[in-house]
């Protein structure tokens, strides 16, 4: 018996990370060939944040700018999202508005819809194009509810990202 089951979005460019941050917290592997999304994969993960039993239905949308006229069908019903970006790649992040805005206009006004931006790949710091600082800086200024960085293939803040959000969404919820 779940206290609740939300479904969130995944959304950005394709390369990104998305299918790979999925899968590391579905199974807590790193799968390094993962193959292009072609359009969404959706998962289920239970977990328990904040003493409540929660079921989360993930959407993992294909980046490329080919399948994006999907996204507002999928949007529908989801009570949260994670924007990815890769953190060594700046044209990832430059995209946001495009994606946020495809979003926005699915979302009822009165809906609470956080979205967190997460920055992928966060192994490959030495390749970095993006700063910790500038992440944050644009997730701000974007009217986000957080910010992460964190790596699929390491493990690092993966559960921390799905655990924000979702604690995100409890708070939103009344129970």
């Amino acid at each position: 018996m779940y206290d609740a089951t939300f479904k969130i979005v995944i959304f950005g460019d394709a390369g990104c990370g998305k299918t790979t941050l999925t899968q590391r917290f579905l199974t807590n592997l790193f799968v390094s060939d993962s193959k292009m999304t072609i359009g969404v994969d959706f998962e289920v993960k239970s977990l328990e944040v904040e003493s409540k039993k929660v079921k989360l239905q993930i959407w993992d949308f294909g980046g490329e700018e080919r399948f994006r006229f999907l996204l507002p069908t999928y949007v529908r019903g989801a009570k949260g999202g994670l924007f990815m970006y890769d953190i060594t790649n700046y044209a990832s992040i430059a995209h946001i508005d495009d994606w946020l805005t495809v979003i926005r206009k699915e979302i009822k006004v009165e809906d609470e819809f956080p979205i967190i931006v997460v920055g992928g790949k966060a192994d490959l710091a030495s390749n970095r194009e993006i700063t910790p600082k500038e992440g944050i800086k644009i997730a701000q200024s974007r009217g986000t509810d957080g910010f992460i960085e964190c790596s699929s293939k390491t493990g690092e803040n993966v559960e921390e990202t799905f655990e924000a959000l979702t604690r995100l969404m409890i708070n939103n919820s009344n129970f």
